[in-house]
């Protein structure tokens, strides 16, 4: 049998609204934007910075907006974007709940193949 120490396992954690039927989630992609905006303050710099139009990005958030049912930034017209304390929460629970995850994962795999 071949070595499968140096293998492990990648989560990928999602937080959903089950009551709706639009796709969108609270997941990677969304919280490095939101990440993006809270360190730069504007959800343009914050696209350009993960190399997205922002036109994409405003969809992004428009859709996660409006499937989540939770508003994620406050616009502040020409003078940038902040996060709401909702969006704050949320994104603080989902960088805990994702390395919970992950850790879980990889001790779980290391047992098993040990």
């Amino acid at each position: 049998m071949q070595d499968l120490t140096h293998l492990k396992p990648l989560i990928r954690v999602s937080i959903t609204n089950p009551d709706s039927h639009a796709n969108a989630m609270f997941s990677r992609g969304i919280a490095s934007l939101c990440k993006g905006v809270l360190e730069t303050g504007s959800l343009n710099a914050a696209a350009k910075n993960m190399g997205m139009a922002y036109s994409k990005a405003w969809r992004i958030i428009r859709e996660s907006e409006d499937s989540l049912g939770v508003q994620l930034l406050v616009r502040n017209g020409a003078h940038g974007s902040t996060l709401t304390e909702e969006c704050q929460t949320l994104l603080k629970i989902y960088d805990a709940l994702e390395s919970f995850v992950q850790l879980k994962a990889e001790t779980f795999y290391q047992e098993e193949i040990n």
